[in-house]
């Protein structure tokens, strides 16, 4: 089985999770406009294209920009593995505040804990890692141009989400913000 195949079946357990835990969900009490949903939704749409679908009529999508080894193999499949088991442990965390667009549930509670307290968007930092280690698996230019079309669709969705988070839960989401990175932990707190 080839590496790409592993970590699209790594994906599909996350699609599994995903589907599964979808059905716990508190009432929406909130929720974005459909415009700023298209600010997210098209980049990520884009990303996931680049990433698993091998239709692209550009060729130099297909170069290699690694080589085709074990070495990149084995750590292309390592960080999907490692990001897919981060999103999926942040999910189970944050349990039925979750939701797949901007809102806010009712009774929601700001969750700090778990790997709530190493990033205030663990779920996009574990699919960031895990679009990271399939690109590297995959090896091809277009999975190295996912990455950073992923994150953007990421940073246009915490900034909506930080606005309504700021919203409902005002200073302590402050203070959690100034003592937590967004995508990517802070090193030194304070």
């Amino acid at each position: 089985m080839s590496a790409l195949r592993i970590c699209e079946w790594t994906w599909m357990v996350l699609a599994a999770v995903w589907l599964v835990l979808g059905f716990r969900r508190k009432e929406t009490k909130e929720r974005e406009t459909g415009l700023t949903r298209l600010l997210y939704t098209l980049p990520t749409i884009v990303a996931f294209y680049l990433l698993f679908s091998s239709g692209s009529p550009y060729d130099w999508l297909h170069r290699r920009f690694v080589p085709s080894d074990l070495l990149v193999d084995v750590l292309g499949i390592s960080i999907t593995v490692l990001g897919i088991g981060f999103a999926i442990w942040a999910r189970f965390y944050i349990g039925e505040n979750w939701s797949g667009t901007v809102t806010v549930k009712v009774g929601h509670e700001l969750v700090r804990t778990g790997p709530y307290s190493w990033v205030r968007h663990p779920i996009y930092s574990g699919l960031l890692l895990a679009t990271l280690g399939t690109a590297l698996a995959l090896g091809e230019i277009r999975g190295a141009l996912a990455v950073p079309v992923l994150w953007l669709g990421f940073w246009f969705k915490t900034r909506i989400e930080e606005r309504f988070m700021l919203k409902t839960f005002g200073a302590a989401y402050s203070d959690y913000s100034r003592s937590t990175g967004g995508l990517i932990p802070k090193l030194l707190k304070g």
